[in-house]
């Protein structure tokens, strides 16, 4: 096992009091991990659009400009005036982000969870991932099976929870089938697989022809093309055939949540007589639980006496079942981490590497397709 530095780079984004946020690499200290503590040589951190957040807030990347060196790269974007209000818990004080990663453990402390760890590969989680070492509770530690590398393992727990916390919400609420949009994204596409295995209905949106395509390849029954002229009509058929009521909406902003629970009423009409004189009682639920689309979410009510949207976090979801269940959950995620929960990466770079005008650009633009694992053992802008 390779020598362990006293100091290692970690990439820290701080909110600035002119309005700007700025991205560099900091070099800070190795720590020696608590009695319940391992040290992880991070190998591999998905840039996640959560992480994005984190990393830029709500600054605007088409303002993004570069300093520094090649080494110790910078980067530096403009926040609008009107939005730092919305920064005030983070003004001047620099923050490590990355919420996920795979690695290997180096160091142990001397309790016993944590001696079961040394040199046993992880996934991680907890904020601070794109770092070169990371010290965190043995208990936070997913060990992954024999064979699986922190690259299969990076993508654990924020994308494969998300969807095991989706089909777990759904039950809890007593759906039977849901609707998720942008589902040709890794989270999607792992969506799609759980809910083969579990045969649950589930109505599939994209944004693009080739999408579905990429979804029937996987066995999706229901593609919606929400740039297609007969969207309404085909979602309101999918709904009719699945019977689902509850969606999962990753774009956040325009109209699409409500027509979602607009298109759940009609195929309740179509199926039933409405049990009001305001329209269906049978109760639809849509979550937001990302933001691909800025513009302001907008939606009419017409959809019944019974209905709900809001919005669903994984973290918020986690504290609604418990540890026991969630426990449950990650075993299940470590057991089909290079099947049901694998992920692809269109791009690895180095902790430098992330920090350039290119990548910025490539994860910035949250693109079906184009997602960015972070290396920090790679050197250079890779």
């Amino acid at each position: 096992m390779s020598k362990i530095p006293t100091a290692a780079l970690q990439l820290q984004s701080t909110v600035r009091s002119d309005a700007t946020v700025r991205l560099a690499l900091v070099e800070v200290p190795v720590p020696e991990p608590n009695d319940d503590e391992v040290l992880v040589r991070i190998e591999a951190a998905p840039i996640n659009p959560s992480d994005i957040g984190a990393l830029f807030g709500p600054a605007d990347l088409d303002t993004t400009r570069a300093s520094g060196d090649a080494a110790r790269p910078v980067i530096t974007a403009d926040i609008p005036a009107d939005l730092m209000e919305t920064m005030a818990g983070r003004l001047d004080e620099p923050q490590p982000a990355g919420n996920e990663a795979g690695g290997i453990v180096v160091r142990a402390g001397v309790g016993a969870q944590a001696q079961a760890l040394l040199g046993r590969t992880v996934g991680i989680r907890g904020g601070a991932m794109y770092a070169e070492y990371r010290s965190i509770a043995a208990a936070e530690c997913l060990p992954l099976p024999e064979g699986v590398t922190p690259i299969e393992g990076a993508s654990c727990f924020v994308n494969p929870l998300t969807v095991l916390g989706m089909v777990e919400t759904m039950r809890l609420e007593g759906h039977t089938a849901l609707v998720h949009t942008a589902a040709a994204s890794n989270l999607g596409q792992m969506l799609q697989r759980v809910c083969l295995a579990d045969d649950i209905g589930l109505v599939n949106i994209v944004r693009r022809p080739e999408h579905v395509t990429l979804l029937r390849e996987l066995g999706a029954e229901y593609v919606c093309d929400s740039s297609a002229d007969t969207f309404l009509d085909d979602l309101t058929d999918a709904l009719i055939a699945t019977g689902a009521t509850i969606g999962f909406d990753a774009t956040g902003g325009g109209r699409l949540a409500g027509d979602i629970l607009s298109r759940m009423e009609t195929a309740i009409a179509r199926t039933s007589p409405p049990s009001t004189r305001y329209g269906s009682n049978v109760h639809k639920q849509v979550y937001v639980y990302g933001g691909l689309d800025r513009r302001v979410t907008t939606f009419n009510r017409n959809f019944g006496s019974a209905w709900g949207l809001g919005g669903w976090l994984l973290g918020p979801f986690q504290e609604r079942v418990g540890p026991e269940a969630m426990q449950e959950l990650r075993k299940r995620v470590a057991a089909e981490i290079t099947t049901t929960f694998a992920s692809g990466y269109s791009h690895e770079v180095s902790l430098a590497g992330a920090l350039t005008i290119d990548a910025v650009q490539g994860y910035g633009a949250r693109a079906t397709g184009q997602k960015y694992l972070v290396r920090p053992a790679l050197r250079g802008q890779t």
